[in-house]
């Protein structure tokens, strides 16, 4: 293995548009992640051979993550060019980073095994990038495989991190069989093609194992739900100078009273489709509130879950998020809030929790205060909202998580809102930020990931499309088109039961932190004695 500086580069280029044009909605050819980290596991190998430096690895590494980043979320730009540069840059040194780690621990350890530390190395990666404020997993490993749900029934067991697994392992074991052929001269069927095919197939073999021939629901109660999709532009319409809560909720109900009958039990209306921010505490004195329950007098006993931009107030300073407003002495913090209102009883609200970075929450602006002043405006807002402490469900007439926009592709913030006795996942969303791009369909498939792991039925509202149902299985049994108006009921088992990952959550994350601690422990150490036995043999 002898590669010039030309070829070294034409690998990086191959991984990056492997990488891309496998992910749904940017090729959707699947399969090709199976092969993507081979041509860096052949950079690494080359580069270690010839004893050069790890900048070479990191140069080359992030030209193959910075194609990949661009390729599969360039759509991010249409919502804010900054905010997409800065998640672009950042999220390739992110992962190139952990590339040259593996290279040094490789280097390190020098053993035969040295290549499945790959594995622990990047799940601690995404496992970090799940849990801090420059959080963005859109593309951890096992969301790839969300148009494919028939491979991935045993999600209910891992959650992603079980996917990126996967596709690691089948990539150490395509790698050392291509190596084993084209550098050792081994014959092609060996014991390599073998673990390669093992490791490819037997999990597909165990999802296909887990889908019912036939689905029966006995003894289960069944909840008939209405998804209205209002389809309000969200750059010129939604948040525009001069609209108001009640010509945006006049839209909403005539949608949602096209379909609502004596049988409805909820009506999912989007993210923030009560626009302009109000204080919680005075909503039931607003004129659009009479608009509200006038409208839902109409349905018998249908309930309203829907997204609001709302505001609370406080004496003293809550939380980084708390604005101080100077001549009243009191300091109001607002969010992005769900809002439960029941034909009877007390109103509820529920605050996203899991913010955009850059658009919803400055990062790290708890430790530098001025950072703030850096906000993105978007969507009638700018600088860091308020957050609930921890996920939270609606103990309504049943109980069920609701789940705002970007908190859908966090699965273990799911599966704790199952573990408090959810029967079903409502996401509520506003796609329209990014355009016709394949940044709505990749968001609306990442519904599928949440619905294998918690085994739960999912009913997705969003302003702009895709609105749709999925069932536990992770199956689209209805969507609606994109830029339509759109309004539709449909009818959903409520389930009880607890998968392993609804109970556990990220395990496979935590016990990879360990991992990766001890291997770089161990790698520190084998360097360290080795340094030692050479002065001493000088």
């Amino acid at each position: 293995m002898n590669f010039t500086r030309a070829q070294r580069y034409l690998l990086s280029l191959c991984s990056g548009l492997l990488l891309s044009i496998s992910f749904p909605f940017t090729g959707s050819i699947t399969p090709l992640v199976f092969i993507g980290f081979v041509p860096l596991l052949f950079l690494s190998e080359d580069l270690q051979a010839k004893s050069k430096g790890g900048w070479r690895l990191f140069l080359q590494t992030y030209i193959a993550f910075l194609i990949f980043n661009l390729g599969t979320t360039w759509w991010v730009a249409n919502s804010s060019f900054v905010g997409a540069l800065l998640a672009f840059v950042f999220n390739t040194l992110f992962m190139s980073l952990t590339f040259v780690l593996f290279h040094f621990v490789k280097k390190g350890l020098k053993s035969k095994w040295a290549f499945w530390t790959l594995i622990p190395l990047w799940i601690s990666f995404e496992y970090f990038h799940f849990n801090w404020d420059l959080s963005w997993p859109w593309l951890t490993l096992g969301n790839f495989f969300s148009i494919r749900t028939s491979w991935i029934q045993w999600y209910e067991y891992t959650g992603v991190f079980g996917g990126s697994i996967w596709v690691l392992i089948v990539n150490i074991f395509v790698f050392l069989w291509i190596r084993s052929v084209w550098i050792r001269k081994e014959t092609i069927w060996n014991s390599w093609l073998l673990g390669t095919s093992i490791s490819l197939l037997t999990p597909v073999l165990i999802s296909l194992f887990h889908l019912p021939i036939l689905q029966f629901y006995k003894g289960a109660n069944f909840y008939h739900v209405a998804v209205v999709q209002p389809n309000v532009d969200p750059y010129n319409e939604k948040f525009a100078l001069g609209t108001s809560n009640e010509q945006q909720l006049q839209r909403f109900f005539k949608l949602a009273n096209s379909v609502v009958d004596s049988t409805t039990d909820l009506v999912v209306g989007p993210e923030t489709a009560i626009s302009q921010g109000f204080i919680e505490s005075r909503l039931p004195g607003l004129p659009f509130f009479s608009l509200i329950q006038a409208e839902m007098r109409k349905w018998g006993k249908a309930e309203l879950l829907i997204g609001a931009s709302t505001v609370e107030l406080f004496d003293t300073k809550h939380s980084r998020a708390s604005v101080y407003i100077p001549g009243q002495r009191i300091y109001y913090e607002s969010y992005n809030s769900s809002l439960y209102i029941p034909q009877k009883g007390e109103l509820s609200f529920i605050h996203k929790s899991k913010l955009v970075p850059g658009v919803e929450m400055i990062p790290f602006s708890n430790l530098f205060p001025f950072l703030e002043t850096l906000a993105i405006e978007n969507g009638g807002t700018s600088g860091t909202l308020g957050i609930e402490k921890e996920p939270r469900i609606f103990r309504a007439k049943e109980k069920l998580a609701p789940i705002v926009c970007y908190e859908s592709i966090y699965g273990d913030f799911v599966s704790k809102q199952v573990k408090q006795g959810a029967r079903f996942l409502t996401v509520i969303t506003n796609d329209g930020w990014w355009g016709n791009s394949p940044g709505y369909k990749q968001h609306f498939s990442f519904s599928s990931l949440r619905a294998i792991e918690n085994r739960r039925w999912v009913i997705r509202s969003a302003n702009t499309g895709k609105s749709g149902v999925f069932d536990e299985f992770g199956r689209v049994k209805k969507e609606t088109k994109y830029w339509k108006d759109a309004a539709f009921t449909y009818s959903i088992p409520l389930l009880d039961d607890m998968t392993f990952y609804s109970k556990h959550g990220d395990y496979i994350g935590n016990l990879s932190a360990i991992f990766c601690l001890l291997i770089l422990f161990g790698t520190i150490v084998k360097v360290i004695l080795s340094k030692k036995k050479w002065v001493s043999l000088t």
